[in-house]
């Protein structure tokens, strides 16, 4: 499928070009955006620009990378706390009622009804679209690889992150462990599985479309201040297109893929 513009969906935006590359780009939490329906969420404007309303700074990363590849981008557009795209429907942390510290008074108590109508809303269609983009690259005999995009905040529950970027897997580490190698000898720290790790329960998206499919997959997380200005995201961007295909180059001649 070939996208040459941003087309906007009610709860997804679709940025970027297919030119036969093998990279599908997935973003979670690139959104901040709330549903009228559920005014402010009882938030804050600072409180939900903070790390817990989204991926700080990973949309410009991940449209600039999309550019650079060139590659199809699939992004939410809603907040995390209106529901997290990345966790499965029914999951205690799908809309959370108190993330890293605050309140979110608008989530207490939901009404099976209310968060049916987010579920309907926002993460199905969101995932229906990316079931989509993978099945036209299936369907087409391409290479594919979902490449899920994320950021994590600098200190968490008074700690440091040291890691400049982390590299989350689980059931297939090999894309993974070919990136972390990558990153290090660009001088970087990188997280194995930190600052989270990537389990069945824990995440949505790479079990979904990446394990469950048996595609190549690798998920990414930027630590935030590396990229909260336009600078630090077209370096990162630079970075990640620069050796997004050589992982994969590599994956190909260690495992058996027609590069």
């Amino acid at each position: 499928m070939s996208v040459d513009q941003v087309l906007m969906a009610e709860s997804f935006v679709v940025h970027g070009r297919d030119e036969g590359g093998p990279f599908v780009l997935v973003s979670d939490h690139a959104g901040r955006a709330i549903p009228p329906e559920l005014g402010d969420l009882g938030l804050s404007a600072q409180e939900r620009a903070r790390h817990i309303g989204w991926d700080i700074g990973i949309d410009g990363v991940g449209r600039k990378l999309a550019d650079l590849l060139p590659a199809v981008l699939i992004e939410q557009v809603y907040s995390r706390l209106v529901i997290d795209c990345n966790r499965a429907p029914g999951h205690p942390t799908s809309i959370v009622q108190v993330s890293d510290g605050t309140t979110v008074p608008r989530n207490q108590n939901i009404s099976a009804q209310d968060r049916a109508w987010r579920e309907q809303t926002i993460l199905h269609p969101y995932h229906a679209r990316i079931r989509q983009e993978l099945d036209a690259h299936v369907a087409a005999g391409r290479q594919t690889v979902v490449v899920a995009l994320h950021s994590f905040t600098p200190s968490m529950h008074g700690k440091q992150r040291p890691w400049h970027a982390g590299l989350l897997h689980n059931h297939d580490s090999r894309l993974a462990r070919i990136m972390i190698a990558l990153l290090q000898k660009d001088g970087l720290v990188v997280g194995d599985n930190e600052p989270y790790a990537l389990t069945d329960t824990s995440d949505y998206t790479i079990p979904q479309h990446g394990e469950q499919r048996e595609l190549p997959h690798i998920e990414i997380e930027i630590r935030q201040d590396l990229i909260a200005d336009d600078a630090g995201q077209t370096e990162w961007a630079n970075r990640l297109a620069r050796l997004l295909p050589q992982a994969w180059q590599q994956f190909c001649e260690q495992y058996g893929e027609n590069a």
